[in-house]
């Protein structure tokens, strides 16, 4: 007999997965504002980094956490700030291309990279229900790429006068390839980092880099409009920090694997958002390779050795 979840954290899950579903339309709405993508990108991490610096800065017991870490711990909690960095850098960037719902569902693609890199670098075995959760990943990515590329339509992007479907798609990928990195070794520090530090430092990580990024691109990071700016705060405050601290949190009282697979509903949000707002409609191949994508990461979720 199966025991009933608790009805607070499937609450504050729902919320928080409805939350981050909307930092795709923020960043659309950023990018029509003319807010540089790393510039969006960086604002998102450091408003965020801030708000969690002071509040973890004003904990006796954090700040000597983080005097007494090893130098060892430092090099990874920077080089998880770089992967994290070139995982905003690189999704968000890809916003500017190609359709929200393609570009939502391909970034979070992770649980199939991870499982392959599980395989290919720790000899991880593969399990049938992974192996087939992988190839239906894969077919649905490939089904969105044709679609994208091949269908030249007008619901893509409409607000970027040369919209790039295959950049955009293969931008959104490599979001998902490097988010690996970060979540790699998230979990090679957890017990070691208190969550609350390591994300701190992370963050604060992270921003650095998109400082470094932005400096070398000379991106425009203060001159926006009204609107822009909403959007940026909008995004470090809902999505970063509201959103994805109830999905942790909810981690506490809920099984990873129910998270895991509540957190594929944010492309769905995203999909439907941009439909309702930028009349972005589903051509009939890109709608299969939506589907086939989820329902394969889905099934690699639920094998036993997700």
């Amino acid at each position: 007999m199966k025991v009933a979840q608790p009805a607070a954290p499937l609450a504050v899950l729902g919320v928080s997965v409805a939350i981050v579903s909307t930092a795709a339309i923020m960043i659309r709405f950023a990018q029509q504002e003319g807010v540089p993508s790393l510039a969006i990108a960086f604002w998102r991490l450091a408003i965020a980094a801030g708000v969690l610096a002071i509040f973890v800065g004003a904990q006796t017991e954090r700040r000597f956490e983080a005097r007494s870490l090893p130098k060892q711990v430092w090099l990874l909690v920077i080089a998880a700030g770089f992967f994290l960095a070139l995982h905003f850098a690189s999704w968000i960037s890809s916003l500017a291309y190609t359709s929200v719902a393609s570009s939502a569902a391909l970034v979070t693609t992770n649980p199939i990279w991870i499982a392959l890199i599980s395989w290919l670098l720790f000899r991880e075995r593969i399990g049938g229900w992974l192996a087939v959760g992988i190839a239906t990943a894969m077919l649905g990515s490939l089904c969105i790429f044709l679609s994208d590329t091949m269908l030249a339509t007008p619901t893509i992007n409409q607000t970027t006068a040369h919209p790039n479907p295959a950049l955009g798609n293969s931008l959104a990928l490599v979001g998902s390839l490097t988010v690996c990195g970060y979540l790699l070794i998230g979990r090679r520090l957890a017990g070691v980092v208190s969550i609350w530090l390591y994300v701190t430092l992370v963050f604060s990580a992270a921003t650095g880099f998109l400082l470094l990024f932005a400096w070398l691109a000379n991106t425009n990071l203060t001159h926006f409009s009204q609107l822009g700016w909403l959007c940026l705060i909008g995004l470090a405050l809902g999505p970063q920090l509201l959103g994805h601290t109830g999905i942790n949190w909810s981690l506490k009282h809920l099984t990873p694997a129910l998270v895991a697979i509540a957190i594929l509903a944010e492309p769905v949000g995203s999909a439907w958002l941009a439909w309702w707002m930028f009349d972005e409609r589903f051509e009939l191949l890109q709608l299969s390779g939506f589907t086939l994508l989820l329902t394969g990461i889905f099934l690699a979720l639920r094998s036993p050795r997700s």
